[in-house]
């Protein structure tokens, strides 16, 4: 289960820093903004998928190896 919640984990932390870059750099990276029921709002779904990646890295944590 750490595993898992520890890939779930970078995966949002991969997706949130890749809509930052876009949204600051226009480069044309992340699944953020290519979905369009999120338009207007990629900044806030990013920092949130971020503090999400650093949950689920604390939640992995306290599982511990068991």
């Amino acid at each position: 289960m750490k595993q898992v919640l520890e890939l779930i984990g970078f995966l949002a932390l991969v997706q949130g820093v890749l809509g930052l870059v876009h949204e600051f750099t226009h480069w044309h990276v992340g699944l953020v903004q290519r979905l369009g029921f999120l338009d207007g709002y990629e900044i806030y779904v990013s920092v949130a998928l971020v503090v999400l990646a650093f949950a689920l890295f604390a939640a992995a944590e306290s599982r511990g190896s068991g």
